[in-house]
């Protein structure tokens, strides 16, 4: 069978958040750019995750809300949690999220869509299975990630899941492993937590929702062992299957003491790497590193020597939807100027972690910051006034700034809001605002935000006159 033949002056690989921005700047460029996609269309993001996550987690704050109402005088009791009403909501709106996507997908030229696996050839052709072959000044890769698991734990492979799998549950376990204190494990463990489900995660060390400051994560520890089973520095030394369930012996790490924990599933969050294992690299100059990635320019995401560019979750850097988004713009802005490069700057890093209370970073990592010439403010929200009303008042916001400048360098909490706080400090940290400035904008009164005023006051009385 002959194979058909495609020219064209961009290609991009994958059709998630980072291709189908890539796409559509390459054509917003004025050149052809064709997008190519194995599996079925919709990003990550929409099908498995922030917003099917977003949804089951909307459901565990509606139960806590209950259970919380009678510290407020307010009598109410949960007579049961219906876990099959909750995951069909999930996966209705998960779906109608998912056709939102869809249809920007048939937007596309429909030319342009080629259905297949896609696989280098050399630096600028691409074999498409066994039907097309795809002839490129220059490609975009932007495969996604996959999940990591633990080779330990073949023999029962049948009941390790991740998160992928979690939002096609037609109903609530009774029972889960988590293996992971990142994001994803802390989420889905904590909000089926609090639909009832038994719930006990570990992780191989002592690192939780990705903080890097001491004193917050150990706020972390403390307040969100509270709604959640954590065991630090734990691994699973063996797994069974017995009677339809997994029975797992946690060892700690330290003392070397071990217990047994039946559970319906083991969910694997330990994180995703780059699913860029089987598109041929190894047939281009692409430098492959021993990690699983390859070396590129952060700021044009151009692969070293090759006309290649990598984006969102395959180049491993951030795996966050609107990193992914700004990564296929300047991949995608790139591949159509090449062999010119364009040095676009970055927006201002940000992350939260939708636990309750939520987690949030700015800027700047803890484990980042210059050496010396660095003060840091904070706030513990045990007595901050909107924080007590609610009676959400745990919690630790620490600032950084320039001990000589005052000029804002970044930020970690753990506490209410965060979510909102954080898109505050990020603000001014792309405006490279000084504590001073940032002081002087409004606060309103009573606000969780009159909590960031407390840091931001904290620190200033340290910077240098």
């Amino acid at each position: 069978m002959s194979k058909k033949a495609v020219q064209t002056d961009v290609a991009v690989i994958g059709a998630g958040t980072a291709g189908m921005v890539a796409y559509r700047a390459a054509v917003k460029a004025g050149k052809r750019a064709v997008i190519i996609e194995s599996g079925p269309y919709g990003t990550m993001c929409a099908r498995v995750g922030c917003m099917p996550s977003k949804l089951l987690i909307a459901a565990a704050t509606a139960a806590d809300a209950v259970k919380q109402a009678p510290e407020f005088g307010v009598r109410a009791h949960i007579d049961a949690i219906d876990g099959k009403r909750v995951m069909q909501r999930v996966k209705s709106e998960r779906d109608r999220f998912v056709n939102f996507v869809l249809n920007d997908v048939d937007s596309f030229n429909h030319d342009d869509k080629i259905r297949g696996h896609a696989r280098f050839i050399n630096n600028n052709r691409i074999a498409v299975d066994k039907h097309t072959i795809i002839e490129t000044s220059a490609t975009v890769i932007a495969t996604g990630s996959v999940s990591n698991t633990q080779e330990n734990l073949n023999n029962v492979a049948d009941k390790i899941i991740f998160n992928d799998d979690v939002f096609d549950w037609d109903n609530l376990p009774s029972s889960l492993l988590v293996v992971g204190t990142g994001i994803i494990g802390l989420e889905l463990g904590q909000a089926l937590s609090k639909l009832g489900v038994s719930v006990t995660i570990i992780n191989r060390s002592d690192s939780l929702a990705c903080l890097k400051d001491p004193a917050v994560r150990a706020e972390a520890v403390n307040v969100l062992k509270n709604s959640i089973n954590i065991k630090f520095n734990t691994t699973i030394s063996s797994a069974s299957i017995v009677d339809n369930k997994v029975v797992s012996t946690l060892v700690n790490n330290n003392s070397g003491d071990s217990e047994t924990i039946t559970t319906d599933y083991i969910l694997m969050a330990i994180g995703r790497r780059p699913a860029i294992d089987n598109i041929g690299l190894e047939n281009t100059s692409a430098k492959l590193l021993k990690n699983g990635k390859v070396k590129y320019d952060r700021s044009t995401l151009k692969i070293e020597s090759a006309p290649i560019f990598i984006a969102g979750d395959a180049n491993g850097n951030a795996l966050i939807q609107h990193e992914a988004s700004d990564d296929g713009y300047i991949a995608g802005t790139n591949a159509a100027m090449f062999p010119e490069l364009k040095h676009i700057p970055r927006r201002a890093s940000m992350g939260i972690v939708f636990t309750e209370p939520q987690v949030a970073f700015v800027g700047i990592r803890y484990s980042d910051l210059p050496e010396t010439g660095v003060i840091e403010g904070e706030v513990r929200f045990n007595n901050q006034g909107r924080s007590r009303i609610m009676l959400r008042n745990q919690g630790l916001l620490k600032v950084y700034a320039d001990s000589s400048t005052g000029l804002f360098l970044g930020a970690e909490m753990i506490g209410p809001s965060a979510e909102h706080i954080a898109h505050l400090l990020a603000w001014s940290y792309q405006q490279q605002l000084t504590i001073k400035e940032m002081l002087e904008m409004p606060f309103y009164h009573p606000v969780v935000e009159e909590g960031v005023r407390t840091a931001l006051r904290n620190a200033a009385r340290q910077i240098l006159d």
